[in-house]
């Protein structure tokens, strides 16, 4: 099964107010584990930088001029991610932004329910817990100490191991099945991988003649019990 983890930087946080993407990076999953096989791309949002925004991912205007808009890398990004799930941490506001874009371009959007939103999967399995990217990389151990800057190519590699631990981790059967809106609703579904099962001998069910005696002597005690009396 085919998935990206999927992150963004942007201008800002709503692109009606015009912001926009400045850089897209996705991790490739087979079988919920990293291939190795990876997209980063810096875009020109053909706009200037807020400071705002600049402190969370050092991203400057001048460093975005020196690169493609978004309408020269789309057909890229759009080939990388094929028809695979989208595995985003709050999957709203990346969908929002990249469909602002798609649809500036003519292209149909992305569907919502093809996102699997591991902010609302943290929430429910941790309810009242800091569910943040860092919070959850503490939570399982995963090591973001190389994470000083929000980056869309670190960040899509942090999720993918936080991904995988909020499904079951590496122990086999603990997978998550279903379709994204089923994953949405909260609604899992664990499944053995084919070959896993583990068959069992069959055990006795026939109770042993000790048993059979011990049982009768224990309704012997018994004031007229039912199961003594003849049919």
């Amino acid at each position: 099964m085919r998935e990206i983890a999927l992150d963004t930087e942007t201008t800002g946080l709503d692109p009606k107010a015009g912001h926009r993407i400045v850089e897209i990076a996705c991790v490739e999953l087979d079988n919920f584990l990293p291939t190795g096989r990876t997209y980063q791309q810096y875009i020109n949002p053909e706009r200037d930088m807020p400071e705002e925004a600049f402190r969370v991912h050092g991203l400057s205007t001048d460093f975005l001029a020196g690169h493609p808009v978004f309408s020269e890398v789309a057909r890229e990004f759009l080939d990388f991610i094929g028809d695979a799930r989208l595995v985003i941490h709050n999957a709203e506001f990346d969908m929002r932004f990249l469909n602002a874009e798609l649809t500036q371009l003519g292209i149909p959007a992305l569907p919502k329910d093809r996102a699997v939103d591991t902010l609302a999967i943290a929430r429910r399995k941790f309810p009242g817990a800091q569910s943040s990217l860092d919070a959850l990389c503490r939570r399982f151990g995963i090591d973001n100490s190389h994470r000083d800057l929000h980056g869309a190519l670190v960040d899509a590699d942090l999720l993918a191991g936080v991904y995988l631990e909020l499904i079951g981790g590496r122990e086999p059967g603990l997978l998550l099945a279903g379709t994204g809106e089923e994953r949405q609703a909260g609604e899992t579904i664990l499944v053995v991988p084919p070959g896993a099962e583990q068959k069992r001998p069959p055990r006795p069910h026939v109770p042993t003649q000790a048993e059979l005696e011990a049982h009768t002597g224990m309704l012997e005690k018994l004031k007229n019990p039912i199961w003594l009396k003849q049919g």
